[in-house]
């Protein structure tokens, strides 16, 4: 880790880095949330980040629209292959966003160290998350939709889906 991601993640106080935020972006962070000052990290306006949520952006880009709402407790961490979510989406709380998997094929190597993918995610517009969900490396959430509480998004889901499940799954359209 270099200097500059040291002094930025350890030394500058969350209240700095909400200060950051409203001014740059227009979007209110508590002061309880661990946001790390990136050049890959854009924000919307009105966007709410609430307490306890960490988000972590230095691997890859990690786009947030506007008026979006991440609830207490959430976890997004954008790789190389990214993470974007939608205008007007709400994210409840304790939602884990992970960006990037782990290789498991070869036997011989632990999977920790065994290299890192990165496909990237990609959630609509207006789409709504439920709490305690988990949305997995390499899917895309079209616009619309509704995630239940505590589903597994393992595979993308087209717009105006309501999904259920552990692997999440289409229960019914939105009309």
């Amino acid at each position: 880790m270099n200097l500059r991601k040291v002094i930025q993640r350890f030394l500058v106080p969350s209240s700095v880095v909400t200060l950051i935020y409203l001014w740059k972006y227009g979007c209110k962070i508590s002061p309880r949330a661990e946001v790390e000052l990136s050049k890959n990290l854009r924000i919307g306006a009105g966007t709410e980040i609430g307490s306890f949520t960490k988000i972590k952006s230095t691997d890859g880009d990690l786009k947030i629209g506007r008026n979006v709402s991440i609830g207490t407790g959430c976890f997004i961490s954008a790789d190389s292959g990214g993470v974007e979510i939608g205008d007007f989406s709400m994210i409840s709380p304790n939602v884990c966003i992970v960006g990037n998997s782990y290789r498991y094929d070869n036997l011989n190597i632990p999977i920790v160290k065994q290299d890192k993918t990165s496909k990237g995610i990609v959630i609509g517009t207006d789409v709504w998350i439920g709490v305690g969900c988990a949305v997995l490396d390499g899917v895309s959430i079209g616009n619309h939709c509704i995630i239940a509480p505590n589903s597994v998004v393992v595979q993308s889901l087209p717009p105006n889906t309501i999904a259920l499940g552990t692997p999440a799954k289409m229960i019914f359209e939105r009309r």
